[in-house]
């Protein structure tokens, strides 16, 4: 059959900061399709003229209602259209000719300054059951949810067979689901796992917290892709990096953590799919 075509996500937590022109740099090294962000404020225009500079290439695909996830695609509105938003999470159908559709579900979910484990958790139990429900409605699963997770791939919001049930090891995602109390809850697969840690091709996470309590990860894997089974055979865990420069620009400071003083202190997350 036909290679299938490669499409370049990236996801990044600006900290409300003017990023544009590493944005603008990100794009242009890594040919990225598709732009998400979470703690947006860049003016939506601004950021268009950036990577817009002679011919309209990006477009800019809000939704409704959720403002915490801001979208930039090189596809207008009507090849990527809202099935489902909330505050804090936005599902989008993306259609585009010649390639199979996937739900692209995006997400910012509340941080650990104001929700402990056991509220974000209870949190995840809501949420996977509105992707289950977009599923149902769509009549596929080839999903994928990516965004600011404010947990770990190892907490109980991400692995909870009613979270989102979210396993480190594709020949178990590819089981399809599991069975608790005989209810029965698909799996997503979750490369992140495989990037923790110092022996990971790029840095050790995606966002860096010292603190003096006995307990302290120092990285935390908050940025996170998860992919339906129906969808690894698009995905290759080689096409998935965690950033810490734009090519030019550094992200991280001289001690080797993401830099939150010049850029932000989230790293982002670049991850291809073949379609």
């Amino acid at each position: 059959g036909e290679t299938a075509e490669a499409m370049t996500f990236l996801f990044w937590n600006l900290k409300k900061r003017s990023l544009q022109e590493n944005i603008r740099r990100l794009v242009l090294r890594h040919e990225i399709d598709v732009l998400m962000f979470a703690e947006f404020s860049i003016e939506p225009q601004l950021l268009l003229k950036t990577l817009n500079p002679n011919i309209s290439e990006f477009h800019y695909v809000p939704g409704k209602i959720c403002r915490k996830i801001e979208i930039f695609s090189r596809f207008p509105h009507d090849f990527m259209t809202t099935v489902y938003e909330n505050d804090r999470l936005t599902i989008r159908h993306l259609k585009l000719q010649k390639m199979m559709d996937i739900l692209l579900a995006i997400g910012h979910f509340p941080s650990k300054n104001y929700w402990d484990g056991p509220s974000q958790a209870s949190e995840c139990v809501e949420l996977s059951g509105e992707i289950r429900a977009v599923e149902k409605e769509i009549g596929h699963s080839r999903t994928i949810l990516v965004g600011d997770f404010n947990m770990n791939p190892f907490e109980a919001g991400i692995v909870n067979a009613n979270g989102f049930n979210a396993v480190m090891t594709r020949s178990i995602a590819e089981r399809n689901f599991r069975i608790v109390q005989s209810r029965e809850y698909p799996f997503f697969y979750n490369p992140m796992w495989s990037l923790l840690g110092d022996a990971s091709p790029g840095p050790p996470g995606t966002y860096y917290r010292s603190g003096s309590e006995h307990r302290n990860f120092f990285w935390h894997m908050f940025a996170q892709v998860l992919i339906r089974p129906d969808l690894l055979s698009s995905f290759s865990n080689e096409e998935l990096r965690i950033l810490d420069s734009d090519g030019s620009a550094s992200f991280m400071t001289s001690y080797g953590m993401p830099n939150g003083r010049a850029v932000s202190d989230h790293l982002p997350i670049l991850f291809k799919l073949r379609l």
